[in-house]
């Protein structure tokens, strides 16, 4: 990173320390990031090798049930207080990955249930009580919870790509121009952080894929632009504003900003409204995604610090070449004004564990993105950009600007661009984000650890803090079928 060192703001004094330091993650990234990279069965052991000799060389996560998905209904005075309970089970977790990456050849299944799971399990009972606690306050107290205290270790098996429900089909070798990135780092097995060599596709190997509902009579063809810059600032931290409010590093991955110059865990709505931005038509909405890092071995500015190396993210963060923010219009239907501070993340930053029902980043290469990758990272031949793209739901219920699980109060529009009942078209923001990477090169999306970053954990997340009179502007550039920005 040139000329720069990451960016923590400490500006207020409230700021409390929550995660938890996962320094034995640290050893995951052997060589200061070099990438471990293995064929799918080369944690196998050799012939020989016993059962329990095998299950302890496999690539392994740890998983556990998302809390966080379940909580569509927590009182207003409860959230700040639950809010930070979540972060500490995902710090939880962090830890217990940490542990299990630490274990090596003596983590066996004996192991990894008294050493790993079962301290786990106790910790994430004890939090669970305390969240229930605080919500009984104010509500009634939630039922089932017993069940989600309990996580099993996740095996990084490779399945054949029917089953796992890759549009790409089998990938074959990767056509000139496009060559696979280079396995490499240390030996295989739990030292293994990801991304693996099956995370990767050729793109000229995916079929078109992408279909778009026609523009109806009714629709709205109109663009709005804001011009917000590729992060020059060099603006990151390891914060989640929306989802660990008042938590440092609650993402336990390192964020990309541009927009508001103010975000970090610890902005209210009155420091974003407040606050410059890198827009030139002084939007001050703030859009943030894990930022996208070359595992070249080399250090980072972050080597040593929370959200970095210490929770297994390495390699040279990667500047983007080009950040578009496009507000677009539906397809069925004139938009109406979004609200002040309506929060909105798209994606899902642990599909990998969670499956893949809320994922929705979107790879691929320019020249090539009629063809989108959702659990793959595209090889780009010769010449064309990495490509990152994330569609925000367009759906709003018409009374919240955030939710207990940030999802239900916004959603996306069905299949024929129409939403569904109870909720109304609003602007549909798109960020389109890209890199340039040498064929043959290894990239990854920073993740949570255990998330082991693969390419179906990618997320992005966008705070509308646009003034009155600029959003009335963005809708009616849009619903007029103008173009502007």
């Amino acid at each position: 990173m040139r000329g720069g060192a990451v960016r923590y703001r400490q500006r207020h004094k409230r700021s409390r320390w929550i995660g938890v330091t996962v320094a034995a993650v640290a050893a995951m990234a052997v060589g200061g990031g070099a990438l471990l990279m293995t064929d799918n069965n080369a944690s196998a052991g050799s012939a020989n090798a016993t059962r329990q000799d095998a299950w302890a060389q496999a690539p392994k996560t740890i998983n556990c049930p998302d809390v966080a998905v379940g909580l569509s209904s927590v009182p207003q005075q409860s959230r700040p207080t639950v809010d930070q309970e979540l972060a500490q089970l995902d710090s939880q977790v962090a830890a217990a990955y940490g542990q299990l990456a630490a274990g090596g050849a003596k983590a066996d299944q004996d192991w990894v249930r008294t050493r790993v799971l079962e301290p786990l399990s106790s910790q994430r009972r004890r939090t669970l009580d305390r969240i229930a606690a605080e919500i009984y306050r104010a509500s009634n107290r939630p039922d089932g919870w017993n069940s989600l205290a309990s996580c099993t270790v996740k095996r990084d098996d490779v399945a054949p790509l029917a089953a796992s429900g890759s549009p790409t089909g089998t990938p074959s070798a990767p056509a000139p121009g496009a060559s696979a990135p280079a396995a490499g780092g240390a030996a295989a097995g739990q030292g293994q952080a990801g991304p693996r060599r099956s995370d990767f596709v050729s793109i000229r190997t995916v079929r078109p894929n992408v279909a778009n509902p026609p523009v109806q009579r009714n629709g709205s063809r109109g663009t709005f632009r804001s011009r917000c810059g590729r992060n020059e600032n060099k603006h990151f931290n390891p914060d989640n504003v929306i989802v660990a409010p008042g938590v440092s590093n609650g993402a336990h991955h390192m964020h990309d900003y541009v927009g508001n110059l103010e975000t970090d865990a610890f902005a209210s709505n009155d420091d974003l409204a407040a606050a410059g931005t890198t827009c030139t038509n002084g939007d001050r909405s703030t859009h943030y995604w894990p930022v996208l890092r070359l595992r070249n071995g080399k250090n980072e500015a972050d080597a040593n610090l929370p959200g970095g190396g210490q929770d297994g993210n390495v390699g040279r963060i990667l500047q983007p070449a080009s950040v578009q923010l496009t507000f677009r219009g539906s397809p069925v239907s004139k938009v109406t004004a979004m609200p002040t501070f309506l929060r909105i993340i798209t994606g899902d930053a642990k599909a990998f564990t969670n499956g893949t029902a809320n994922a929705n980043a979107s790879w691929s290469c320019t020249g090539f993105e009629n063809r989108q990758l959702k659990d793959k990272y595209p090889l780009c031949p010769r010449g064309s950009d990495v490509v990152r793209t994330f569609k925000f739901q367009s759906c709003w219920d018409g009374r919240n600007t955030d939710s207990a699980n940030h999802r239900t109060h916004v959603t996306f529009a069905r299949a024929d661009g129409s939403c569904p009942e109870g909720f109304k078209a609003i602007p549909q923001l798109v960020q389109r984000i890209t890199y340039r990477v040498a064929p043959g090169s290894v990239f990854a999306v920073d993740s949570f650890p255990e998330q082991l970053h693969k390419p179906v954990t990618d997320h992005g997340d966008f705070i509308n803090v646009m003034s009155s009179s600029l959003m009335r502007n963005a809708v009616s550039c849009i619903n007029s079928g103008r173009r502007c920005g």
